[in-house]
């Protein structure tokens, strides 16, 4: 399934409640149940925009600790009534880690631990990340001002959000979207996976909040740098800085970094 398909989108009759406003449409995001299902087994079923499901599937593979990306086979997406499968095989010793990270109930948009079915799980250790790129304080600003040149599908709906990699000297070099943050940011670590784009060499930039979930999900990536245009949580600065991941925002002109503020610097520097 491509970058951006019909399905994707849904166009709509509204009623404008404004004096002398006549008939009008807006461009919906579709939403739709897409399950990743390993070995015949289902892992998970999220609410997904229906676009770019097999960097999904194989960003979640990975982001879920289930596989590494020389693991998993080809994806295949299959179209059902009901929904979307995104089907893979992973080695059999493999079996042991899906089971432990399989989720017993459907995620929600917008609530990537929702269906996690114990405590434990929730609360994972994730791997520390150490070294990586440095860049430059202008160019955080600089990294979320052009992720918005990479958001197609937010330009129609104004109802998504998207993820980017930039790579510093250089832009932005991928970015994905979704009605969900966290499937966003799946898309986004799946696609660089595939095209073998080390997530150390640059920075994550997103158009959402960072949860717990989405540093978690960087450091599975070994991300050492997440950018943002909105504030962290408290729980999501302390798994960052356990991490060794730097967390930097921008909002109305001003740049704030929350933790392992070296990586910002005068001058970009690959370490």
């Amino acid at each position: 399934m491509g970058r951006h398909t019909t399905h994707a989108v849904t166009r709509r009759r509204v009623s404008t409640l404004s004096p002398g406003a006549g008939p009008a449409s807006r461009v919906l995001p579709e939403e739709v149940p897409v399950a990743v299902v390993h070995n015949g087994s289902t892992l998970a079923v999220m609410m997904a925009t229906p676009a770019d499901l097999v960097d999904f599937a194989v960003g979640f593979t990975l982001t879920e600790g289930v596989a590494q990306m020389h693991e998993i086979g080809p994806v295949e997406v299959v179209e059902h009534g009901a929904g979307i499968e995104a089907r893979m095989w992973l080695p059999d010793e493999r079996v042991e880690a899906l089971s432990k990270r399989r989720r017993a109930m459907v995620g929600p948009v917008g609530c990537g631990l929702c269906g996690i079915d114990s405590l434990e799980e929730a609360a994972r250790n994730v791997p520390s990340v150490a070294g990586g790129v440095t860049i430059a304080a202008s160019e955080v600003a600089l990294a979320l001002d052009e992720l918005r040149d990479w958001q197609p599908l937010h330009d129609e709906t104004h109802a998504v959000h998207a993820a980017g990699f930039y790579l510093p000297g250089t832009g932005i070099l991928l970015a994905r979207e979704d009605v969900g943050r966290h499937n966003a940011l799946d898309k986004l670590i799946g696609a660089m996976a595939r095209a073998g784009i080390d997530p150390a060499t640059g920075a994550i930039v997103l158009t959402s909040r960072l949860s717990v979930e989405m540093v978690q999900k960087s450091a599975m990536a070994g991300a050492p740098l997440v950018l943002a245009v909105s504030s962290p949580t408290a729980h999501a600065v302390r798994l960052a800085e356990g991490a060794g991941i730097t967390l930097a925002t921008r909002s109305r002109g001003e740049t704030h970094v929350f933790s392992h503020a070296h990586r910002i610097t005068e001058q970009p520097h690959v370490l």
